[in-house]
């Protein structure tokens, strides 16, 4: 049994959705390890409420920087 044409789009439109949703996954992984790295931060201390809070310092930061140009 033949998939009608709009099944066929379906199912490419989700492959893409799933491709788009895996690089933004590898996006974010790269920009935190940077930001770990670049920091020298030890994971050891970083729980959630510390990664909370330096993710709000961030962004305010960068928010600032945008503002400033």
């Amino acid at each position: 049994m033949q998939q009608s044409n709009l099944e066929k789009q379906e199912a490419k439109l989700k492959q893409l959705n799933q491709k788009i949703e895996a690089e933004k996954n590898k996006i974010e992984q790269r920009l935190g390890k940077q930001i770990i790295k670049s920091a020298n931060l030890d994971y050891a201390n970083l729980s959630n409420d510390n990664i909370k809070s330096l993710s709000k310092k961030v962004s305010e930061f960068l928010k600032e920087k945008s503002v400033d140009h």
